[in-house]
């Protein structure tokens, strides 16, 4: 699988994803956006960073981009892709999942390392984990607290499209394991296809054994076959 990782102008996360997909034996290469999609590309990930400085919102000038159009007819084709981060951002505002992505609760930069709860583990980015498990990695926003409307959320409920939760080391998915105010907890979830997905942790950054841990290891085994 050979997987394309969109490079704004302000991403700063594409040579992670590029060495942590390559550590699991992907083969990946960062795609300038204004060069357009790769037609071969099996994969998609919209990585992290300050795509456009964040000017507006963060994602918004970025989802405008005609690469995202591209991205979002791949992933209308079942085209796996995920959106980390300020990719995250951009995948809600380019409208390949539901939701929204703001200002923390606590109006700071937080970069610290978090529990996930897997809420689901039949989809191709939790296949390896079981449901209920607790993972750890790392956060790096300053626009990270998911918010949606009341009907939305349960809405999204209802389809079981909710990938992970913020929670403590226990898996309970409490207020205060919740570090930017997010609606419920919500973490990740899933697009319209269970091929899509956006999360604000970085999986990236929690694979390779010797920096910030393996955790994150099985988000990115969804793009090894």
């Amino acid at each position: 699988m050979t997987v394309a990782v969109v490079q704004f102008g302000g991403s700063n996360c594409d040579r992670d994803a590029v060495r942590a997909l390559a550590h699991l034996g992907v083969d990946a290469e960062r795609v300038w956006h204004e060069d357009g999609l790769p037609a071969d590309a099996d994969g998609i990930v919209v990585p992290g960073g300050f795509s456009y400085g964040d000017y507006l919102r963060a994602g918004a000038m970025a989802a405008r981009q005609p690469i995202m159009a591209d991205v979002r007819e791949a992933a209308e084709e079942g085209v796996p892709v995920l959106g980390v981060c300020n990719g995250a951002q951009i995948g809600c505002e380019a409208g390949l999942t539901d939701g929204a992505f703001t200002t923390n609760r606590s109006a700071r930069f937080q970069c610290e390392h978090v529990h996930l709860r897997v809420e689901r583990a039949d989809t191709p980015w939790t296949a390896a984990y079981d449901e209920g498990d607790v993972i750890e990695v790392p956060i790096a926003h300053g626009e990270g607290r998911f918010e949606i409307r009341e009907d939305r959320l349960a809405e999204l409920e209802d389809e079981d499209r909710v990938l992970f939760r913020y929670c403590d080391a226990d898996g309970v998915a409490t207020d205060a394991a919740n570090p930017n105010g997010s609606t419920a907890n919500v973490a990740g979830v899933l697009g319209a296809r269970e091929t899509v997905a956006v999360m604000m942790p970085h999986p990236e950054r929690a694979t390779l054994p010797d920096v910030g841990g393996t955790d994150g290891q099985g988000v990115l085994r969804a793009f090894s076959g």
